[in-house]
């Protein structure tokens, strides 16, 4: 049994792609020599203000510790760094790695949504 509701799950990976479609900037492939010249790279200008981000990052900043520790083990579960059986391993190390950064780490995984379903799958729960 997960310490974090289902709904919430669903609310973070529904905000997730929304917040992950903003991210679909194309590098081109001829690239300028300069970094300062590379505007392709920069992903959102906006990121600091976007309601969306605030919002989701909000909503994970705001769970307490073990509910922190499964979103990013569930995460960890759905892209395949560990196992059902090793669960309680996962939820441990995403414990020992906690910081004031999780929801950015999160958020940095351009497929969170997709883990973050695939480790409920896993867990017989789903969002549908």
């Amino acid at each position: 049994m997960l310490n974090i509701q289902t709904e919430t799950l669903c609310f973070i990976i529904a905000k997730a792609r929304e917040f992950q479609a903003k991210e679909g900037v194309v590098i081109p492939e001829d690239l300028p020599d300069s970094p300062s010249e590379n505007w392709a790279q920069q992903i959102l200008a906006d990121h600091a203000d976007d309601h969306v981000l605030l919002e989701v990052s909000g909503m994970i900043s705001d769970l307490d510790d073990d509910a922190l520790s499964e979103l990013v083990a569930l995460m960890w579960l759905g892209r395949g760094d560990y196992t059902l059986e090793e669960w309680e391993a996962a939820v441990e190390d995403a414990a020992a790695a906690r910081s004031d950064h999780t929801p950015e780490y999160l958020l940095s995984h351009p497929q969170v949504a997709f883990f973050l379903e695939e480790g409920m799958a896993q867990h017989g729960l789903s969002c549908d």
